[in-house]
């Protein structure tokens, strides 16, 4: 179910079977404190969408490695982040060139928070240029109840948390320095800010949460609520038509 596994002959008969479904993995490089290797997020969104893909048999395009992490300032090593005007264009393209291949519903999958707002615009711009395109951006973060309770557990702006760090610990657990955990934790200092700071200005080492907390165990359990909540999300995605049909281009 991996778009660079497939053939061009193949293709067709795959996109049939599943409503002319893709799913994108978006993800980023960026620092994410001393413990944990710089691409989590794509780590986290490239392991999601292939279990996904393989439950419901929508192929999975080839993931997204950059986001928008200008946030994440330059004071640590690692950070390599897009604007979020060319993350707009680059994805815009890609489904261009997807709806080409017959793609007419198309999963952006997120895993960068940061990146929501301009995956946001791309898909403004899609569904305004293709008529009969269909397009969903879903943060993995924000997927359903459970999957927000667990990432925002220890800090409303999280980042390298336990959430992050015991889902690395289950998936890749080659990207996780388990000796630096117990000096990782850093609080969320944004509660009462009016303004979004750059984390050069909310945290002394790059993470928000409390890392030190994270088991490989806690990680296989809300890697399974995630897979399972995005694999029925997108199961009803492919069944789904507009509430209405009427022309993006004309009146009638």
């Amino acid at each position: 179910m991996l778009w660079n596994d497939l053939t061009w002959q193949e293709l067709p008969a795959v996109l049939a079977a599943c409503g002319n479904a893709a799913i994108l993995p978006v993800g980023a490089t960026e620092q994410h404190g001393p413990h944990l290797g710089c691409g989590v997020d794509t780590v986290i969104a490239e392991h999601l969408c292939q279990e996904v893909a393989r439950r419901t048999g929508v192929p999975m395009l080839p993931p997204l490695p950059y986001g928008c992490s200008l946030g994440h300032s330059r004071r640590w090593p690692g950070t390599i982040a897009l604007t979020p005007v060319v993350l707009i264009e680059f994805v815009k393209q890609i489904g261009d060139w997807a709806y080409h291949s017959g793609v007419r519903r198309l999963f952006i999958v997120n895993a960068h928070v940061t990146n929501a707002a301009p995956l946001r615009c791309a898909l403004e711009m899609l569904r305004a240029e293709h008529d009969d395109l269909m397009v969903a951006v879903i943060n993995t973060a924000s997927l359903s109840q459970r999957v927000r309770e667990f990432h925002a557990a220890d800090g409303d702006d999280w980042h390298a948390n336990d959430a992050e760090t015991s889902l690395m610990l289950a998936i890749a657990p080659e990207g996780v320095r388990p000796d630096k955990l117990p000096e990782a934790d850093d609080p969320d200092r944004t509660g009462c800010c009016v303004f979004a700071h750059p984390v050069n200005r909310t945290s002394l080492n790059g993470v928000t949460g409390q890392p030190s907390l994270a088991t490989q165990a806690k990680g296989e359990q809300w890697f399974a609520w995630l897979a399972d909540d995005l694999a029925e999300l997108i199961g009803r995605g492919c069944r789904e038509t507009p509430p209405l049909d009427f022309s993006y281009f004309s009146q009638a």
